[in-house]
């Protein structure tokens, strides 16, 4: 690892770039503040529960059918991108070097989401 010395400069208490404070990973499915909704009707519903009880599992239901769908849509967004970008490919000639290489790419990421379905 080479010495960064203009980083090294820098105070401790300068924020981080945007590059820095991204989680390690792939991105998520969900943007972070229809997860944050979620998360708070969930916290709703058990914070509730002891008062309305059927209430409560109504409302943890409905957000579970909301993540749901939400996923599902993710999910059909994201195969629609990844479809698109080899679809057209000419089936009777050989990939180029650089189709080759987006192929492969593309072969990775339905890989990898796909293991991180089943990690679910």
């Amino acid at each position: 690892m080479m010495y960064d010395q203009t980083r090294a400069q820098q105070p401790a208490s300068q924020p981080r770039g945007s590059a820095e404070r991204r989680r390690p990973g792939p991105e998520p499915l969900l943007a972070q503040d229809e997860q944050d909704r979620i998360v708070q009707r969930l916290q709703h519903a058990l914070n509730t529960f002891a008062d309305t009880p059927l209430e409560a599992l109504e409302e943890a239901e409905s957000a579970y059918d909301e993540a749901t769908a939400q996923l599902v849509n993710a999910l059909a967004e994201h195969r629609s991108l990844l479809r698109a970008g080899w679809q057209d490919q000419n089936r009777e000639t050989q990939p180029t070097e650089t189709q080759s290489e987006e192929l492969r790419l593309a072969l990775r990421q339905y890989r990898e989401i796909t293991q991180r379905m089943l990690r679910l």
